[in-house]
């Protein structure tokens, strides 16, 4: 039996393609949201962080949640609320 002799397509310099990672990286803003010590987001407001830190911990109460200022290098705690 004949052997087929495979083809590679030719290298081309506007055909080369960026490696990139797998996972998404947040951007790289001031507030950072952090559960259970793993980065969630980033946000440029502390009430932005705060509010999505908020609806988390309302939602999962077991759950470490953080805001980490990174201008400050201060992480504050979120509670859950007594109203839920």
């Amino acid at each position: 039996m004949a052997r087929r002799q495979m083809k590679m397509p030719e290298k081309t310099e506007t055909g080369r393609e960026e490696k990139l990672s797998q996972r998404k990286r947040p951007e790289a803003e001031r507030f950072v949201l952090q559960v259970d010590w793993q980065i969630k987001g980033s946000y440029p407001t502390a009430e932005t962080a705060f509010a999505a830190g908020l609806a988390i911990k309302n939602d999962f109460p077991l759950l470490h949640v953080t805001v980490y200022d990174s201008v400050e290098r201060a992480r504050t705690t979120i509670a859950a609320s007594a109203t839920s």
